[in-house]
């Protein structure tokens, strides 16, 4: 399948899933997914998904996998609205980063947890301009319960989608609505004003 090239604004939803936190004695298989997707007035939307699995993981490190597997995905330089509900994510690209750069990338409580994915993902989001949404998880957001699915039978299946996908969203909403859920969506772009966050600072030399 030929990757589309999205020329507008572009949304991408993410999330992440780690099975059998409660287990310190075992492996912890995890996924990360996201839906990206552009509107275009005369055509419509264009969407597309991604997933990625990993046999031991954490949900951190998924999430910051979810951000760097779907801006890896664009082409060229994006405005992007990426949505996660991981706070460790949207607050460590709208704040922490900057603060661990004036502090030659360190913090006050010792090492940065997942040092080397914190500074794959800066270099990547450096390439597009993006504004970090937050959106709360299991709140009833229909793209943010598409992409926890996603991430969750990506985790158990052990499924990577190497690259983006033909999206099954809007088939998900049917099945949903089928079942009296989601029966208010409305699938129309967002209307709030998009507004860069701060680029990113430069990554250490390792």
């Amino acid at each position: 399948m030929s990757t589309p090239i999205f020329n507008s604004l572009v949304y991408i939803h993410a999330d992440e899933s780690c099975l059998g936190n409660q287990f310190s004695d075992r492996a912890t298989p995890g996924a990360a997914a996201g839906l990206v997707e552009a509107f275009d007035e005369k055509s419509g939307w264009t969407r597309r998904d991604y997933f990625i699995s990993e046999p031991d993981t954490t949900n951190n490190r998924m999430a910051l996998r979810s951000a760097i597997q779907g801006l890896s995905s664009l082409k060229g330089h994006c405005r992007v609205v990426f949505y996660s509900d991981s706070n460790y994510l949207i607050k460590g690209m709208k704040e922490w980063v900057h603060s661990w750069a004036k502090r030659g990338w360190k913090r006050k409580g010792g090492p940065i947890e997942n040092l080397e994915l914190w500074i794959e993902l800066v270099r990547v989001a450096a390439k597009h301009s993006i504004e970090w949404r937050w959106v709360r998880g299991h709140a009833g957001d229909p793209k943010n319960e598409y992409v926890d699915m996603l991430a969750t039978e990506s985790a158990r299946a052990g499924k990577n989608s190497r690259g983006l996908v033909d999206s099954g969203f809007e088939d998900w909403v049917i099945g949903e609505q089928e079942k009296e859920r989601l029966m208010d969506f409305m699938d129309v772009p967002p209307r709030e004003k998009f507004r860069a966050d701060a680029k990113p600072p430069s990554p250490p030399l390792l």
